[in-house]
């Protein structure tokens, strides 16, 4: 399957928009994600191992947080796999 890179984090996978993996789920695409490029695991992962709160990942157009199986659904090679870290910020007055 094929990881879409943001912006932010592409200075840890060699600057590269997209990175293809291979794996079942979700869970094993991000794995072998880390493993290309263990830079990465810090970066949306904690240190027990769970995806942090504030990256989001879209399977195709589906939030991944919202489906049955969430981390464990199920992927094939044509699916992609979209990593966007939240935005936060606050109003000035």
């Amino acid at each position: 399957m094929t990881i879409n890179i943001p912006t932010p984090l592409r200075a840890y996978t060699d600057k590269k928009e997209s990175v293809s993996v291979e794996g079942t789920t979700v869970t094993e695409g991000l794995a072998a994600l880390v493993a290309a490029h263990p830079a990465m695991q810090q970066h949306l992962f904690t240190p027990e191992g769970k995806l942090r709160s504030f990256v989001n990942v879209y399977l195709n157009d589906d939030d991944v947080r919202y489906l049955p199986a969430k981390e464990e659904t199920a992927v094939s090679a044509s699916d992609e796999l979209t990593i966007i870290p939240s935005i936060a910020g606050g109003c000035c007055r």
